[in-house]
């Protein structure tokens, strides 16, 4: 009887360690699917929209720095807004990191709506656009006084990329205020050195400009009151992504949402890109120093 129990007793025992070494190698082998689906999804390639308007730059490297960071292979596109809403909508693109809403971008909202996935969370909630004078011209506090002093700016209006939505916004508001202007077309980079000469021999010139943008910090600039209020009030930052990103990387999609800038934040990014010799050396120096912040979007 004793014999029995014994060799029962070693029975059950060895019977214990099996499934607990069973049990033990499930969960091994849960922890490392887990693990390789991660890997899988880090080792993927990211194609981020890239627009030539210096908050974006700033962005979009700060962005590629913190997701090569993460394992991704990311690479920036640079294209107008017209060409990035099309990429998105084939799929050629994943992501762009800025769509002003609700009024700047409002006609690309209407016509991707149904291709594009346009975000409903936010990056920068106190952004603000509309035609800029120098502060030296006292007479010209709003649109409405423009075509009084049309003469001084030789009836035009600077501005930027044709396609944008701020552009297609001013071309509306010409025609809101009767204005006898025309609206030219450059770049970005072109349109601030047009402020800087104007300013630099105290012209007038005119120019659609948004907030949060570096110029601000290095010329004395206004925004005209816009009593009809084309360019609408305050403007929030979206992104955008190509339908099923969610699905593809349900972590950087995470993190996109979680992304919130203030304006100490923002010009601080955009003066250290600025500054460097190379946009990615001031986005990664940027991004050393606000670990913490970036901390709580990649959480």
């Amino acid at each position: 009887m004793d014999k029995w129990k014994n060799g029962f007793t070693f029975m059950l025992a060895f019977l214990m360690v099996a499934v607990l070494a069973a049990c033990g190698n499930t969960g091994e082998q849960a922890n490392s699917e887990e693990a390789d689906a991660k890997s899988e999804e880090s080792n993927k390639e990211l194609k981020i929209g890239q627009i030539s308007w210096a908050e974006n730059i700033a962005v979009t490297n700060m962005w590629k720095v913190i997701l090569e960071d993460k394992g991704y292979n990311v690479e920036l596109n640079n294209l107008n807004m017209g060409s990035t809403m099309r990429a998105l909508e084939t799929g050629d693109l994943d992501a762009s990191l800025e769509i002003w809403l609700p009024v700047q971008d409002a006609n690309y909202l209407k016509k991707y709506k149904d291709s594009v996935n346009f975000s409903d969370a936010t990056w920068y909630d106190n952004a603000k656009v509309g035609l800029v004078v120098p502060t030296y011209l006292e007479e010209i506090n709003s649109i409405k006084d423009l075509n009084e002093h049309k003469e001084k700016f030789d009836s035009e209006i600077v501005g930027f990329e044709p396609g944008a939505g701020t552009m297609e916004v001013t071309q509306q508001l010409i025609k809101d205020y009767n204005l006898d202007f025309e609206l030219l077309s450059s770049s970005e980079s072109a349109m601030i050195a047009e402020i800087g000469n104007a300013i630099e021999d105290e012209k007038a010139i005119v120019a659609p400009l948004w907030s949060p943008h570096w110029v601000f910090s290095k010329y004395d600039l206004k925004f005209l009151e816009d009593p009809q209020n084309t360019y609408g009030g305050v403007e929030k930052i979206h992104h955008a992504t190509k339908q099923g990103f969610t699905e593809e990387f349900p972590k950087v999609s995470e993190w996109f949402k979680n992304w919130k800038m203030n304006d100490q934040e923002i010009g601080q990014l955009i003066q250290s890109v600025q500054g460097a010799e190379e946009p990615i050396e001031g986005a990664k120096k940027w991004v050393e120093e606000n670990q913490d912040l970036i901390d709580e979007w990649v959480k």
